[in-house]
C-alpha cells in the first residue's frame, strides 16, 4: 500500500471518528437516569429518590431539574462534589451559582447531540401580553409600531440564546406568541424572563455627601441599595442617586462582555456621538467634586435596580464606559445582549404551551418512510449502473452524511426542514461528483489507458470541475449566512457545511477507496453499464425554439402569480386565524388533517398543545382568514365523540417577518452577484451572464408552475428555491467547465460545435444525475404529505428546469454573448491552446 493511500485512509479515519463522537448520544436520555450514570455517590442517589419523590408530590415543582436545585437551595448543598468530573470555575463560591451551572451542563448532556427543532419535535410555546398600562392613550399605528418592534428585539434575543428558527408572531393586537425548538422552560424558568426583559438603562449621579440612614433624602434623589456578591458573601451598599438620569441607555451603541484582569467579567459599552458628549460632560462635572473627603460616582441603574457605582476620577471621553461589578460570564453576556437589545415596555406571560411539532406525526412517519424509499433506490441504481463503484460512490456519500451531521452537531445546530433540504442538496452534490469521476474515467478508458492511469486522468480532469461547482455553491451559502435569517441561515449553515464535505468525499474518500481497489488488485476491470453512447445532438439549433417556450411557460408563471397574489401565501407570510379548542378524546393528527384537507379551505395547521403546569389539553387550529372558524366547526361536527368545544379566537400575525423576507431577497441578489463576479474571473464574463440567467429562469419557472398547481409559499419553501438555485449553479458549471476545456483541445473548432460536443460530453452524466436526484425527489412527492410533498414538489421541477437550462439557456446566452465566434472568448479568457517547437528524433523529409 502506498503512502498517498496510508495518509488519506489515516485523515478519513480521523474525521469519521471525529463526526461520529459529535453525534453520541443519537437521542434524549432520561435525565434521572443520567444523573444515576453519572454520579457513583449514594450520598446524591438519596438526595435524587427525594428530588423525584418531590416531583411526584408537589404540585408547584414539574421537574427533576428543579426539585434537585430547590433541595440543594434549601440546604446549602454544593452539587459539584457528586460530579468531581465536571469542572466549576474555582473562584465561584456561591453555592447556588454553581449549582444552577453545574446541572444546566447536565441537562445539555444528557440530551441527544443533535436536537430536532420545532416542526419536527416540537417545544415550547408562550403567549406574552403587553401591560396594558403601556398602550394607554396610544394609536392604533403606533399600537402596530411598537408591537412589530418588540417582535424584531425579541427574535434578536432568542437567537442569542441558540434557539434555532423560533415563530415570533403577533396575536391580536396587543400579544406575541413565541414558540421555541428544543426548550423546556420546566427546567429553566428563567429564560422566558430573560427573553421578555425590559432594558431602560440609565446613567444617574450619586449624592457625594448625603447617605441613607444618617441623612434625609435630598431633594431630587432616591434611596437605591448596590448588591455585591462577593463569593458565599453578600455586601449592600446604601447611596442616594438622582432621580432623573443623566443620560439614558438609548445613547448605547454597543455593549460587549469583556473579561478584566483578574479573571472576572464587565460589559463594555460604546455611545453614539451625542451620549459621548453626554457622558463626558458629566463624567467632567463629577471628576471636578472629588476632594479630600467627597468623590464623584456615576450609578448604573437597569431597569430601577443598581447595578453598579463607580467612582469618576477623571473626564471621560472617547464615547465609552463599563459596567463592571461581580459578573459571571453568563451574566455578563445574558446582560450585554439585553442592552444591545433593549424592550422598551413590560411583557407578562399569559399563556404557557408544550406544543407538539408543527409537522404532524404522520407526515414526519410519511416523510421518514419516503426518505428510507429515495435511499434504496438512489443506492440499487448506483449499485445496478456502476457496480463496484457504485457501492464506492454509497460509501462516499454515507460518510459525507455522517460528516456533515457531526459538524451540526459540534456546533449545537437544531435539525429543521430548512437544514434537511440542505442535506438533501449535500447528497445530490455528492451522488453528482461521484457521477462526474465515473463518467470521466469511462472517457479515460476509451482512450485505450491502463485502469491505474484512466483513475489518475479521470480525477485530474474532473477536479476543475468539482472544485468550480463547490466554490459558488458555498459562496451562496456563506452569502445565506451573513445576510439570512431563520430558514434562511439554517439552509446556509447546512450547506456550507456540505460543500466542505462533499469536496473531501469525492476528491480524497472516493479517490482513496478506488486506489486501494486498484492497488491491491481487487479490481483488474470497472464494469459500468451505458444509457447513451455516443450522442451527437445539436442542441445550438434548438436554442431559439427550446428559449421562445421555456420562456413563455415563465411568462405564463408570473402571470399566474399575479393572479393569484392574494391566494399564494400561507399563513407564515400573511397570519391568520387560530382558534383554541379543548376535548375530552384525543383524535388521531392524520384524521383531522384528512378532514380538513376535503374542506378545501387553503393551508391549515391542527396542533395539539398542553399548558405547562396545569392538566389542561387543547387543539389548536391556524388557518387563513375567515376560514379558521370554517376549519373548528368542521372538527366538531365530524368528530362529536371528540367533545370539542371552541374556548378562544384569535388573530395572528405572520411568522415569517418583514426581516426575513426582504433578506432573503437580498441573499438571492447578491448570490447572483457574487456568482457572475466568480464566474467572470475563474471563466470569463460570458460565462457568468449564461449562470445567472440560467438561475434566475430556474427560480421565476418553479415559482410559476409552483403557483399554477394551486400551492402556496410557506416558511420552508424559502429554502427549497434556494435548493433550487444550488442545483440549477451545479448543474451549469458542469456544463460550462466542459466547454472551457473543450475550447483549449480544439483551437480550430467553432464555438458552436465546441458547445455542442461540450454537451453531448456532458449528457450522460446530466442525465443520470437527474434520475438519481428525481428518485429521491419523486419518493418524498408521491409518499410523503403536507410541506414535505411541496418541498419534494418544488424540487422535482427545479431539477428538470435546472438540467434543462444549463443545455438550452445558460449555453446560448454564452454563445449569444459572444456572437458565435470563439475569437471573442479568446480575447476574453485564456482558452486558446500554447504551442511550443519541439525538437524531432528524425529529420523530416
Amino acid at each position: 500500500m502506498s503512502g498517498k493511500i496510508i495518509w488519506k485512509l489515516a485523515l478519513t479515519l480521523i474525521i469519521a471518528v471525529f463526526s461520529i463522537s459529535y453525534l453520541v448520544p443519537l437521542k434524549d436520555r432520561d435525565f434521572g437516569e443520567y444523573l444515576r450514570e453519572a454520579s457513583n455517590s449514594e450520598a446524591f442517589y438519596a438526595l435524587l429518590d427525594r428530588a423525584e419523590e418531590r416531583v411526584a408530590d408537589d404540585g408547584e415543582i414539574h421537574s427533576l431539574y428543579m426539585a434537585i436545585k430547590a433541595i440543594a437551595t434549601e440546604e446549602r448543598i454544593d452539587l459539584s462534589e457528586f460530579f468531581p468530573q465536571v469542572a466549576i470555575e474555582a473562584s465561584l463560591r456561591n453555592v447556588e451559582k454553581r449549582n444552577k451551572i453545574l446541572l444546566t451542563y447536565l441537562l445539555d448532556d444528557s440530551k441527544a447531540s443533535l436536537a430536532k427543532g420545532l416542526d419536527i419535535a416540537g417545544g415550547v410555546s408562550a403567549t406574552m401580553q403587553v401591560d396594558p398600562a403601556e398602550l394607554v392613550n396610544v394609536e392604533d399605528y403606533e399600537r402596530e409600531e411598537k408591537l412589530s418592534k418588540a417582535i424584531e428585539i425579541i427574535e434578536k434575543r432568542v437567537n442569542a440564546y441558540g434557539v434555532s428558527e423560533p415563530v415570533v408572531r403577533a396575536v391580536g393586537s396587543d400579544r406575541i406568541e413565541l414558540q421555541l425548538a428544543g426548550v423546556n422552560t420546566k427546567d429553566d424558568p428563567d429564560l422566558l424572563e430573560k427573553i421578555k426583559a425590559p432594558a431602560r438603562l440609565e446613567f444617574r449621579e450619586v449624592h457625594p455627601t448625603a447617605f441613607p440612614g444618617r441623612d434625609p433624602a435630598p431633594i431630587g434623589f432616591e434611596e437605591k441599595t448596590l448588591v455585591r456578591d462577593s463569593g458565599e458573601n453578600t455586601f449592600e451598599e446604601r447611596l442616594f442617586v438622582k432621580i432623573f438620569p443623566a443620560l439614558s441607555g438609548k445613547y448605547v451603541t454597543r455593549a460587549v462582555p469583556v473579561q478584566d484582569q483578574i479573571g472576572g467579567y464587565k460589559v463594555s459599552l460604546a455611545f453614539d456621538d451625542e451620549g459621548a458628549k453626554r457622558f463626558e460632560d458629566v463624567t467632567e462635572k463629577l471628576a471636578e467634586q472629588r476632594s479630600q473627603d467627597t468623590q464623584g460616582r456615576l450609578a448604573i441603574v437597569l431597569d430601577g435596580e443598581l447595578q453598579s457605582a463607580p467612582t469618576v476620577k477623571e473626564r471621560i471621553g472617547g464615547g465609552r464606559a463599563e459596567i463592571s461589578g461581580s459578573f459571571t460570564q453568563r451574566d455578563a453576556v445574558e446582560l450585554a445582549n439585553i442592552l444591545n437589545n433593549p424592550l422598551e415596555f413590560k411583557l407578562e406571560v399569559a399563556e404557557l404551551y408544550e406544543v407538539g411539532p408543527t409537522l404532524a406525526k404522520d407526515s414526519i412517519a410519511s416523510g421518514i418512510n419516503a426518505s428510507k424509499i429515495a435511499v434504496i433506490l438512489v443506492a440499487c441504481f448506483m449499485l445496478l449502473y456502476y457496480m463496484l463503484g457504485g457501492l464506492v460512490a454509497l460509501m462516499s456519500v454515507s460518510l459525507n452524511i455522517a460528516i456533515v451531521l457531526g459538524v451540526l452537531a459540534s456546533f449545537d445546530a437544531t435539525i429543521t426542514l430548512p437544514g434537511i433540504a440542505g442535506i438533501i442538496l449535500t447528497v445530490g452534490m455528492a451522488v453528482d461528483a461521484n457521477i462526474l469521476i465515473f463518467e470521466r474515467i469511462r472517457e479515460e478508458l476509451k482512450m485505450g489507458k491502463s485502469l491505474k492511469a484512466a483513475l489518475h486522468g479521470g480525477f485530474e480532469k474532473v477536479f476543475s470541475t468539482i472544485f468550480d461547482a463547490n466554490v459558488t455553491t458555498l459562496l451562496v451559502s456563506l452569502v445565506m449566512l451573513g445576510y439570512g435569517t431563520g430558514p434562511v441561515k439554517g439552509f446556509g449553515l447546512t450547506l456550507a457545511i456540505g460543500v466542505g464535505t462533499t469536496v473531501f468525499c469525492a476528491l480524497i474518500v472516493s479517490r482513496m477507496l478506488l486506489e486501494l481497489l486498484i492497488e491491491t488488485d481487487t479490481v483488474k476491470k470497472f464494469a459500468m453499464l451505458s444509457i447513451v453512447k455516443n450522442p451527437s445532438v445539436d442542441f445550438v439549433r434548438y436554442r431559439k425554439v427550446a428559449f421562445i417556450i421555456s420562456w413563455s411557460v415563465v411568462a405564463i408563471g408570473i402571470a399566474g402569480v399575479a393572479m393569484k397574489s392574494d391566494r399564494i401565501y400561507g399563513i407564515d407570510f400573511t397570519g391568520g386565524d387560530e382558534i383554541t379548542l379543548v376535548y375530552e378524546n384525543r383524535i388521531e393528527e392524520s384524521a383531522l388533517n384528512q378532514l380538513v384537507a376535503d374542506q378545501g379551505l387553503g393551508e391549515v395547521v391542527v396542533q395539539y398543545v398542553e399548558q405547562i403546569g396545569s392538566d389542561v389539553s387543547a387543539l389548536k387550529v391556524q388557518a387563513p382568514f375567515e376560514a379558521g372558524r370554517l376549519a373548528a366547526d368542521a372538527i366538531v361536527a365530524a368528530f362529536p365523540e371528540a367533545k370539542f368545544e371552541v374556548i378562544g379566537e384569535n388573530q395572528i400575525g405572520p411568522s415569517v417577518g418583514d426581516e426575513i423576507k426582504a433578506n432573503a431577497l437580498k441573499s438571492i441578489a447578491l448570490c447572483l452577484a457574487l456568482i457572475l463576479l466568480y464566474i467572470a474571473i475563474r471563466f470569463e464574463i460570458g460565462y457568468g451572464v449564461g449562470a445567472v440567467v440560467a438561475t434566475i429562469h430556474d427560480i421565476l419557472l418553479t415559482i410559476g408552475i409552483f403557483v399554477l398547481f394551486d400551492h402556496q409559499f410557506t416558511s420552508p419553501m424559502i429554502a427549497a428555491i434556494l435548493l433550487i438555485v444550488g442545483y440549477s449553479l451545479n448543474d451549469t458549471i458542469v456544463v460550462f467547465d466542459r466547454i472551457r476545456e473543450e475550447l483549449q483541445m480544439r483551437p480550430t473548432t467553432k464555438l458552436r460545435e465546441v458547445i455542442n460536443i461540450a454537451i453531448n460530453a456532458v449528457l450522460s452524466r446530466s442525465l443520470l444525475t437527474s434520475i438519481t436526484t428525481l428518485m429521491a425527489a419523486g419518493s418524498l412527492m408521491i409518499f410523503g404529505t403536507g410541506v414535505i410533498n411541496d418541498i419534494a414538489f418544488t424540487f422535482t421541477i427545479g431539477i428538470c428546469t435546472g438540467t434543462f437550462s444549463s443545455i438550452f439557456i445558460a449555453s446560448p446566452i454564452f454563445f449569444w454573448w459572444h456572437k458565435g465566434d470563439r475569437r471573442s472568448v479568446e480575447k476574453s479568457h485564456d482558452v486558446a491552446p500554447e504551442y511550443e517547437w519541439q525538437a524531432s528524433s528524425k529529420a523530416s523529409n
